[in-house]
């Protein structure tokens, strides 16, 4: 499959897996209505959750920049960033995104808003005094690609679902433990189907979580890929991701609810292996060698 095709099928899972997450939303108000043997939580949970969709929809963009401190940047301070993202923005045929910085040494990214004529472009202060310009082009590159891909909706919303689902089962596990379920047929045949709606809600975070990183890290790869397909410079990115990935600082923003958006992880670089595949498990990117590796394997793209 061509990055083209790759691209295309990436855009008719995004509805999919917004589908997905509210069938899991839903199924987990139904579980919980049924323990409870009221109808109403799970009305109050689809409710719920379509409303914070919506929110997610419209407010992404504000929503993220205000829990990074990010500032609006100006053409005066910052004109290279400007003069990169314009020359982008008209190669990748899209609308010149709002331009904004963190104040932060660390080197990062990201990109953010509810579609290609609502987008921001957000880069640290660190990362624009210490890339070359191709390699800040490399880091554009691939920012306007996961505007191009549509991923900005989709990752939005998953934070947003996965948070909801975590709220509702921590609701679920209070409850039961200061008034248990209200269903008279507990102590009959239907004990079962009790046990699994608890065990359900009580994954259900641990599920959606798990989604929402291995959405990240497979639209990483190809924003990688469409970002070189834009520059037709690959060693600008992977000189970008390299050093974005030696260094070791954390942000001083980060945080657990947008870490998946940025470029390189706002945590700082890893310094070790220990935890192996648990580790990768539970990252919100794919590791920068293997990101590198990809990169190098396709200059022919």
């Amino acid at each position: 499959m061509d990055l083209y095709a790759q691209r295309a099928s990436n855009i008719r899972r995004t509805w999919t897996l917004i589908v997905g997450f509210l069938v899991v939303v839903s199924a987990v108000g139904y579980a919980i209505s049924w323990y409870y043997g009221n109808s109403a939580i799970l009305y109050i949970a689809v409710v719920i959750a379509v409303a914070t969709n919506f929110y997610a929809y419209w407010a992404s963009d504000k929503l993220v920049l205000s829990l990074n401190h990010a500032r609006p940047a100006t053409r005066e301070e910052f004109f290279d960033y400007y003069t990169v993202v314009e020359n982008l923005a008209i190669t990748a045929g899209l609308p010149k995104p709002k331009l904004y910085v963190i104040d932060d040494p660390a080197p990062n990214a990201f990109a953010t808003g509810r579609d290609e004529a609502h987008a921001v472009v957000c880069a640290t202060t660190g990362l624009l005094s210490m890339m070359t310009r191709p390699e800040l082009e490399g880091v554009i590159g691939h920012e306007l690609s996961h505007i191009k891909n549509r991923d900005m909706l989709l990752m939005t919303v998953a934070v947003v679902l996965a948070g909801f689902v975590a709220i509702i089962a921590n609701i679920f596990l209070r409850m039961s433990f200061w008034g248990g379920g209200q269903r008279e047929d507990r102590g009959n045949g239907n004990a079962l189907l009790m046990l699994l709606a608890v065990f359900g809600i009580v994954l259900a975070p641990l599920a959606t979580k798990l989604i929402e990183l291995a959405i990240s890290r497979r639209r990483e790869y190809l924003a990688d890929a469409s970002g070189v397909l834009l520059t037709r410079y690959p060693e600008g990115l992977t000189s970008a991701l390299a050093k974005i990935g030696s260094y070791a600082a954390p942000m001083r923003s980060a945080n657990l609810a947008t870490a998946h958006l940025f470029i390189g992880d706002p945590f700082g670089a890893k310094s070790g292996t220990a935890s192996g595949w648990i580790e990768r498990l539970f990252s919100t990117h794919p590791p920068i060698a293997d990101r590198i590796k990809a990169l190098l394997g396709s200059k022919s793209v």
